[in-house]
């Protein structure tokens, strides 16, 4: 059974190359062991990075990917080779936390999905960025991203 569900996995287990860029990169899933259940699935990646489409200079953020999801779940490691493929690709942060947050719902279909992107400050100015497929399912037990505004982050 493992080898059924699990089989089409290619980046899982052995050694993967980073993708060159987000648009190469290929988010895989695996089924959902509770489909029809209401809960939440979240992932935090406290060290996202990209670069300024203008001067070239990194950008850091903490990412908080918040889903409920329907058939599928992301595989983890490929979420991770996706997001770091960001880490020599120019955009805004805008178009970083929405990019993001709209690939993951195209791929995975969920119930719901929401996405904080909490930018550390570029020229004085934290940009913090949020998007969500829409309202939270009624009864989901929905905690805080945890990520406290900005006053020194780190």
């Amino acid at each position: 059974m493992q080898e059924t569900i699990y089989g089409g996995l290619r980046q899982l287990g052995g050694h993967t190359d980073q993708p060159a860029s987000p648009d190469k990169a290929v988010l895989e899933t695996v089924p959902n062991p509770h489909p029809g259940t209401c809960y939440l699935v979240r992932f935090t990646c406290p060290e996202f990075t990209s670069l300024c489409p203008v001067t070239g200079q990194p950008d850091f953020a903490t990412l908080v990917i918040d889903y409920v999801p329907r058939e599928l779940l992301v595989e983890s490691k490929s979420l991770k080779l996706y997001l770091t493929s960001f880490r020599n690709h120019g955009d805004f942060h805008e178009a970083c936390t929405v990019g993001i947050g709209r690939r993951l719902a195209e791929t995975l279909d969920p119930v719901w999905l929401r996405i904080g992107g909490y930018w550390y400050p570029r020229g004085g100015i934290p940009i913090d960025v949020f998007w969500q497929t829409g309202a939270p399912p009624e009864g989901l037990w929905l905690p805080d991203q945890g990520v406290a505004p900005y006053r020194g982050r780190g």
